[in-house]
């Protein structure tokens, strides 16, 4: 593809990505952010095998990977401490595994990145809120886009224009596809803290989850080191744990008003081995709120304009896919921009064919899975209770349950994403 001007908003995930990996195809790159000041910010994330491949390619798998923590085995248990789904990464593969990480570390290596490609210029403090089509000198609509803030002022203009500003992105009526965005009732709270060596030694290497139905759901996530820059220069930095909590998102000032000693007493009782956590835990906002949005759209651009990451997709978390769709987002536009390299909207309709199976499998079932871990309707908690673990004993069910945790689905007819690791 010839050398484009590409406009980029939002620098997470799917942004700072598509920046790295457009600019050294050669494409001239503006990334805007609405934050003045971008740092690293968020709780615990699992990159999976397919989020570990496409860092591979931006050269910064063993940067990311020396951060994180290696999780080998995804364990779920009942309070009655019966297995309702228990997977390990190697049984797909030998050497593959799941990495538990700060979100800020992500962060610092792909807008770092981005700050270093010489063809792409950040420009934060800006809020885009809608697009306007440029006119050509005949007065005729243009291919090209303007941006414009949210205090009317036009930056641009661009021929390829990169929506990647998350759940909320208010850019999607930009685009006449068919789309629908509804948000969760559930959502979770989070606390990462410093991982105490008895649920180390517990829990090596595993993501750790209790439920009691589908209304009370408690896990551990190993979460490596601290972003560099927000380590302290005087101590080494510990180790960490995230601890995530399911609630819906109506009942959490209600969480906050009640204070900290009941919630405390019904974690204790879910898993003994969290009170060294629990203790770091000293008043309820050390507990930040996520809420999740469920995003369908039919297709994944329109015109000049193409949608990444969780504007174009977004999920719940229980697959824990979020970031390793975005990761694979950005690294098939640019192939696509290489594939058709002389019609702009011949790529941008490869990048949404292309995406079209794999978004398909995790935006469904995901969608499917959700109510059976965080929902009102309790009869699906006990339906999974019985369920999960007769599956879990079928080869063929264990091992799609494991190929869906590894994010290499391509479909539902069978067929798997192809992963590049190192040995």
């Amino acid at each position: 593809m010839r050398a484009l001007d590409v406009g980029i908003i939002g620098s997470g995930t799917a942004g700072s990505a598509a920046a790295v990996f457009l600019a050294r195809a050669g494409h001239r790159i503006t990334m805007y952010e609405r934050v003045p000041s971008p740092g690293p910010v968020g709780a615990g994330i699992t990159l999976q095998p397919t989020g570990l491949h496409v860092l591979c390619q931006l050269g910064l798998y063993d940067h990311v990977v020396s951060r994180g923590a290696r999780i080998d085995r995804l364990l779920c248990e009942s309070t009655k401490q019966k297995t309702i789904v228990d997977l390990t990464y190697e049984s797909a593969g030998e050497g593959l595994f799941g990495l538990g990480l700060h979100r800020g570390v992500l962060f610092e290596a792909l807008y770092g990145s981005a700050q270093q490609e010489r063809r792409v210029a950040i420009k934060t403090g800006v809020e885009v809120v809608d697009l306007a089509r440029a006119e050509s000198r005949g007065g005729a609509p243009s291919r090209w886009s303007w941006f414009v803030d949210v205090d009317r002022r036009r930056h641009g203009p661009h021929e390829l224009v990169v929506v990647a500003d998350g759940a909320r992105s208010q850019l999607r009526d930009d685009t006449s596809t068919s789309k629908r965005v509804e948000p969760y009732p559930w959502g979770a709270l989070w606390f990462v803290g410093r991982q105490p060596a008895s649920l180390a030694d517990a829990r090596a290497r595993t993501l750790y989850q209790v439920v009691d139905g589908n209304q009370t759901f408690l896990g551990f996530l190993p979460t490596g080191l601290l972003p560099v820059s927000l380590e302290s220069s005087l101590s080494p930095s510990p180790r960490l744990v995230s601890l995530f909590w399911s609630i819906r998102g109506d009942r959490v000032r209600a969480w906050r008003e009640a204070g900290l000693d009941a919630w405390k007493s019904k974690v204790r009782a879910l898993a003994a081995e969290a009170e060294p956590v629990l203790d770091q835990i000293h008043d309820e906002g050390q507990l930040l709120y996520a809420g999740y949005h469920d995003v369908v759209m039919h297709r994944w651009h329109t015109r000049n304009v193409v949608y990444l990451g969780d504007a174009a997709h977004a999920t719940s978390p229980q697959l824990g896919q979020g970031c390793n769709l975005a990761l694979w987002d950005a690294m098939e536009l640019r192939d696509c921009l290489e594939e058709e390299p002389r019609d702009l909207a011949a790529a941008l309709a490869c990048y949404s064919r292309r995406r079209e199976e794999h978004l398909a499998f995790y935006q469904t079932a995901t969608r499917l899975l959700t109510p059976f871990f965080q929902g009102d309707a309790e009869v699906l908690g006990h339906l999974r209770d019985l369920a999960m673990p007769l599956m879990g004993k079928v080869s063929i069910f264990k091992r799609m349950m494991t190929l869906s945790m590894l994010g290499v689905m391509d479909g539902f007819l069978g067929r798997t994403l192809t992963l590049r690791l190192p040995t």
